[in-house]
């Protein structure tokens, strides 16, 4: 019984055959953390580190189901959200989140693949929106993600990045990370916005990299950090050097490759 003890997330996303992302990287970025992981599982998928060639939604109430199992079995200290797929299956996590205001939420907007695959159905943007956003702790979107989100264009800049994310919190965010691993330049900046406060800066130096999962990655640092009861803006400052340490390793390795 000392396990249930233990600060759980609680991972609710899709499958990834080919263990690049979802929630084969979930688990492997918290338990590097040191923080235990239990599951709802929301789609199955069939992938390579290339393309996505098919997707099996699970039944919003087995999800909702799942979720409810894992916060009854385990001290579930934060909750970690990526590929929710369909509206529906949006509905039903935000119906567990509603019973369970304690638990810190960070939503990682999932939707599409790094090969281009829409992983969530059109459409669901606005339930997202409307009923799962505001429920959150943390949203992260990419530069992408975010433009699709508010409806505009692609940022050109930070600050419309950051004008951007301002749209996105009015309607509807506690708090967001705009991700810069989209952007150009020499420095990878991440945003972290909060309502009645200055954006905060997170930015390494850009590395010709390349690695899946770093999406993923990032918002599961971000909740186990949560999980341990660190305060967000370290939360987010732990996730970022995360991020990097495994970029430049890859990095590292591609470069010895070549050489």
């Amino acid at each position: 019984m000392a396990l249930k003890r233990d600060p759980y997330v609680l991972v609710v996303g899709g499958s990834d055959s080919s263990g690049g992302a979802g929630i084969a990287r979930d688990i492997e970025t918290i338990s590097s953390i040191g923080v235990r992981t239990c599951l709802a599982v929301t789609a199955l998928t069939v992938q390579t580190h290339e393309a996505v060639t098919a997707i099996h939604h699970v039944q919003p109430s087995l999800v909702a189901d799942q979720m409810r199992a894992a916060l009854q079995a385990n001290h579930v200290a934060a909750i970690k959200i990526g590929m929710l797929a369909t509206a529906d299956i949006i509905t039903a996590v935000a119906a567990v989140l509603r019973e369970n205001p304690q638990v810190p939420a960070v939503l990682d907007p999932v939707l599409a693949s790094t090969s281009g695959r829409a992983l969530l159905e059109a459409g669901a943007i606005a339930a997202m929106k409307s009923d799962l956003m505001p429920l959150c702790r943390l949203v992260t979107p990419n530069l992408v993600e975010l433009a699709l989100l508010v409806g505009s264009e692609l940022a050109v800049d930070e600050d419309g990045a950051v004008l951007q994310g301002q749209e996105l919190m009015a309607a509807a965010a506690q708090a967001l990370v705009i991700k810069g691993g989209h952007a150009s330049g020499p420095r990878s900046t991440d945003i972290l916005l909060r309502s009645d406060q200055e954006p905060i800066r997170f930015d390494t130096p850009r590395l010709a990299a390349s690695m899946r999962g770093t999406g993923c990655m990032l918002a599961s640092a971000i909740a186990a950090h949560l999980a341990k009861a660190n305060p967000l803006e370290d939360s987010v400052r732990e996730g970022k050097r995360l991020v990097f340490e495994k970029l430049l390793g890859s990095f590292e390795r591609e470069s010895n490759f070549v050489a």
